[in-house]
Parts: structure tokens; sequence; C-alpha cells
């Protein structure tokens, strides 16, 4: 199986980089390898792969196979387990990429190769730098080292600097069609073919969770729990609570994934800042100089939790936003198909009580949702707000 392999209805992406990637052995060997470049932003939506493509293209780089990128050899294995020595992976927790991070990440990418072929930096979600973080990296690109490469992951170029973006070699990922996401569930992870096909299209294209969707009931729930909000748009009341209902599940979510990972992390820092093997010292009082670290590790914690409450948020209003534009393509008649299916009748018999034009008010309801929490917005506030929009058209 070669590192392309989980990169679902990407061919043209493929091509490319199985280019660059030949390109790049030619650098190596002293030629010219006109298709390689130190700079990559790979873009698409949530789903399409960009981190998939950036670790898939970085297993490439180091590849020591016949071909590169065979998914067979030592360095292949190490960069798709994040255990290589010369790939780093920056992966943004929080709501926004730190000068401290951008400093590491620079600082990383003028290293040299100290096993493999090329000095690789991969940053996830760089759309989340802030202007300082990202003037700071611009220098990185604009006078690279021979042997680093810098990939950068988005949802478009365009929430990049121009500065950034016209200095990188663009790789545009698009939305695989239900069709190749049910066909790689079934095929690789021996899902039965009526429930691929269901959770191909209740994901929207998006792999990662059309693959929970398939296998984990508890996030069948989930969706089932977020799309039963319109149900509960009958009266002022009933919307506030529905409101109140999916920002706490939210919440209770991003707890639970991390809970154990932040008794960890201050264990580790306990350890480290000599509280003995076990890490217990934090419990009994923080060991001598280790009041900053300990605050800095809790604001990091802090940044994380509330970005994935809103991560969580967001892939709720997803689902909502598939359910209302059903109800439009009743309306229309366009004959498409709907994305959530299995609630075909209740999305009909909307549409019937309804116009296109509440439908798309609704629609717009839930976007500026969107938008208020990407803006910061305290999560209760800008979902009641919506709730009480959906409930009136």
């Amino acid at each position: 199986m070669s590192v392309w392999e989980h990169l679902v209805g990407q061919e043209p992406v493929v091509a490319q980089l199985q280019a660059a990637a030949v390109a790049a052995r030619e650098v190596v060997d002293g030629g010219e390898g006109r298709g390689m470049t130190h700079a990559w932003l790979f873009t698409g939506p949530p789903g399409s792969g960009r981190s998939l493509a950036a670790r898939a293209f970085a297993a490439a780089l180091q590849c020591t196979g016949p071909e590169p990128g065979c998914g067979h050899c030592a360095a292949c294995t190490q960069v798709l387990h994040g255990s290589h020595t010369d790939v780093a992976e920056e992966a943004i927790e929080g709501l926004s990429l730190g000068i401290k991070e951008v400093r590491r990440i620079v600082d990383h990418s003028y290293r040299r190769p100290s096993l493999g072929r090329w000095l690789v930096t991969l940053v996830e979600d760089a759309d989340r730098m802030p202007e300082y973080a990202s003037n700071a990296l611009l220098k990185a690109i604009e006078e690279p080292p021979p042997r680093g490469v810098l990939l950068l992951c988005a949802p478009s170029a365009e929430d990049l600097l121009p500065t950034i973006r016209s200095r990188c070699r663009s790789v545009p990922l698009r939305t695989p069609s239900a069709a190749a996401v049910a066909d790689v569930l079934v095929r690789r992870d021996g899902v039965d073919p009526a429930m691929a096909a269901f959770a191909a299209r209740a994901s929207q294209g998006h792999v990662g969770r059309a693959r929970r969707l398939a296998t984990d009931e508890a996030s069948r729930r989930e969706r089932q729990d977020v799309l039963a909000l319109v149900r509960s748009l009958q009266t002022i009341g009933s919307a506030l609570a529905a409101a109140q209902g999916l920002v706490d599940a939210a919440k209770e979510e991003a707890e639970r994934v991390a809970g154990s990972r932040d008794s960890a992390e201050k264990e580790e820092l306990a350890t480290a800042l000599g509280a003995g093997a076990t890490g217990k010292g934090l419990t009994g009082g923080t060991p001598r100089g280790g009041a900053g670290a300990l605050k800095e590790l809790e604001q990091k914690q802090k940044s994380r939790s509330t970005r994935t409450v809103r991560d969580n948020l967001d892939r709720a209003l997803v689902d909502l936003t598939a359910f209302y534009r059903d109800v439009l393509t009743v309306q229309l008649g366009t004959g498409s198909d709907l994305v959530h299916a299995d609630l075909g009748e209740q999305a009909a018999a909307i549409a019937r009580a309804t116009t296109p034009e509440s439908t798309v008010h609704r629609l717009d309801a839930i976007t500026g949702c969107r938008e208020a929490l990407d803006a910061n917005v305290a999560p209760l506030l800008a979902v009641e707000a919506m709730a009480l929009a959906l409930r009136t058209g």
C-alpha cells in the first residue's frame, strides 16, 4: 500500500505530488528537479484530506524505496506514524498559533536533515495564524535552506497573507464524491455497503466523519440529537432550551476528550520539574520554579478546550445546514440526492409547510451563527440567536 492510498478522490493531487517527489530525488542526486519547490500550500474543505496529502508528500520526499511514496520502507513508515526525525508537524490545537510556536517552526526549518533526504515542516490549520505570526513565518519562506520544505494546510489560499500564498505552490484538494467515500469505507474498513452509503452522504464528503458515522454508534446518536433541534422550535422557550442543549453537548464532548489528556500533561510537567517519577508533585504544591510553566500549560489547555467546543458546534451546524438544504432541494424540485436521506419525510413535511424564501433565511441564520462563533462570540448567545431565527424563519 503506497502513501497515497488514503487520499480519496484526489487523483490530480496525487499525480502532482508524485511528480514533485520524483523531481525532489533529482535534486538530492544533484539534478535540477524543476518540479520541486520549498514551500507548498494544501487547500481544501474540511475532510478533503489536506493534512493527509501533506503527510503523504512528506513521506514520499523521505522515501528510500524504488518509487517515491512506496509506503513500505522505514522512512515512509516513520513519517506516517509521526516518528521521523526530519519531519516536524505543528498542529494548532488552540484558537491561534502563537509567536513561540512560529519561532519553533522557523528554527526547525533552518536545520539540516539528520537522517532523511529533506527537512520537512508541516503546519496544520495555517489559517489560524495571526498576522504577526505569519510575518515571522514569511522569513522561512523567503530565505529557505537548501533542503528545507515547508508544507502549509488551510481551507483556502485566501485564508493566508498574500505574501505567503504567492510564494507557495498550490495543491488544491476537492470534496470527494459520496461514491468514492463509500467505496473506501467498504474496501479499507470493511463497512457494510448500505451503512457506507449512508455515512458517505451524511458526512458530505468528510472522510474522517464518514468513518466515525459508519463505525461508531455514539457518533450516529450525536448526529440524531443535533438534527432533533429542528423539531424543538415550537415555542421561544423550547428553542432556547434546544440551544442550551446543543452547547452543553459540545462542552461535554470537549471535556470527555480533554480529561485524560489534560491530566497526563500535568503529570508530565510535574515530572519534568522534579516532582518525582509519579508526577504527583502538582497535587501537593507546585515544584519550585514551576508556577509559570503550570500557568502556561493551563492557558494552553483552556484555549484547546475552547477551540474543541467551537469545532464541535461547527460540526453540528454543518449538519443543520445540510438538513435545510435538503428542505430547499425538495421545495425547488431539483431532484438532487438528499444529504440526510433518512430524514427525507421530515424535510418534505417542512418543505410543504414553509416557503423557499424562509428556508434561505434559516440557512442564513446558521451561516451567521458560524461566523459569530468564528468571531469569538459567546457560544450560547450565538446558538440562541440562531435557534430563535430558525423558529421564525
